[in-house]
């Protein structure tokens, strides 16, 4: 072997053996040896999560696991009460949907999508997208969510004069959006974990709860179409709703308040329950896009939650009941979004 070529082997022994004894580690304190700035970086990083995600460890502790990925099924159904002039009520509700999700977690981030299954059911004809966001850590939570959906609704109830009657009526093409913020901070974040209920991030040891309150948007559109019904049924509509459409275009701002508990069931199960109304102000108008007002606004969130740990692995059932209020001098609309999310999912470290 020449001198030059066994230069080169030993050169390359080198060079390999240096870069595997300081191979990059991912270690906080392994970072924080880099330098000052690193070591800037690090210090204010474990500064931030005690003081966003410090906790009783006698109540709270940790996954032990950074990462998460889970395989969800969202099922839902949104109805709508309307409450009009001359004793009359009528009762929708779109057909049941059903998506199917994965999602990824890092820490207090999550992401995911869903893709709609009900429009590969036979007969369904519906067009639905949603979005979700989700932050989470001890001290508060913050979520952004958005729907479009052009849904077939069927008519079920009709009140008349205190005349009930029941109906099977279907409704085609009534078309709703909402983009919806919250975000709010809990009181007793050291022993209660919102987390732990509802995105499968800590592990509630003991029962505890937590007042909470914080700020919510919500913006509504909807266009419903009811030329389509029976004339014995659209007599009861009310007059100023031109060619027998509803029409809705409102921006809300509102002050969310409520108290959320967690009751701890031997070392695996967890069962916790939210509530949650909202006071507001509703800016938009009904059923007119030259007048807009300004109105009380109304909306609440009930969660209930049935979680299982056990190690690597976790799986939960969340419900969700939305509730939003629309009102003018001739009718009041509540409208009802009921959500049932079952998951299953793996939690993991890649350092």
């Amino acid at each position: 072997m020449s001198a030059k070529r066994l230069s080169i082997i030993l050169l390359f022994s080198i060079i390999l053996g240096s870069t595997r004894a300081s191979a990059i580690s991912f270690d906080l304190d392994s970072i924080a040896s880099w330098g000052k700035f690193p070591a800037f970086c690090i210090k204010t990083y474990r500064w931030g999560d005690s003081f966003f995600n410090g906790f009783d460890t006698t109540y709270v502790k940790p996954t032990g696991y950074r990462m998460n990925v889970k395989l969800r099924t969202d099922n839902w159904i949104d109805s709508y009460t309307f409450r009009m002039s001359d004793d009359a009520e009528m009762y929708m509700r779109t057909n049941p949907s059903t998506s199917l999700g994965i999602w990824v977690s890092y820490m207090a981030l999550s992401v995911g999508y869903d893709v709609n299954l009900s429009k590969y059911y036979k007969g369904a004809n519906d067009v639905r997208k949603r979005f979700n966001f989700q932050f989470n850590c001890s001290l508060f939570a913050a979520s952004l969510s958005y729907s479009n959906s052009t849904t077939d609704n069927t008519i079920k109830k009709i009140i008349y004069r205190d005349e009930k009657y029941p109906a099977d009526i279907h409704v085609p093409g009534m078309n709703s959006r909402t983009l919806l913020f919250d975000a709010y901070y809990f009181l007793n974040h050291h022993k209660y974990s919102f987390a732990a209920a509802y995105s499968f991030g800590r592990i509630q040891k003991k029962s505890a709860g937590s007042f909470f309150f914080g700020f919510s948007y919500w913006n509504q559109r909807y266009d419903f179409d009811f030329s389509s019904l029976p004339p014995d049924v659209l007599h009861i509509l009310p007059d100023n709703w031109e060619n027998d459409t509803y029409k809705v275009r409102s921006k809300n701002y509102g002050i969310k308040a409520g108290y959320a508990y967690n009751w701890a069931i031997g070392q695996h199960w967890l069962l916790a329950i939210s509530e949650s109304p909202t006071l507001g102000i509703k800016r938009g108008y009904i059923n007119t896009n030259s007048k807009k007002n300004t109105s009380l606004g109304l909306s609440n969130s009930l969660r209930l939650s049935v979680v299982w740990n056990n190690g690597h692995f976790f799986a939960g059932a969340i419900g969700h009941i939305r509730s939003t209020l629309i009102y003018d001098k001739l009718h009041t609309l509540v409208t009802n979004v009921a959500n049932l999310e079952i998951s299953a999912g793996y939690r993991f470290n890649l350092w």
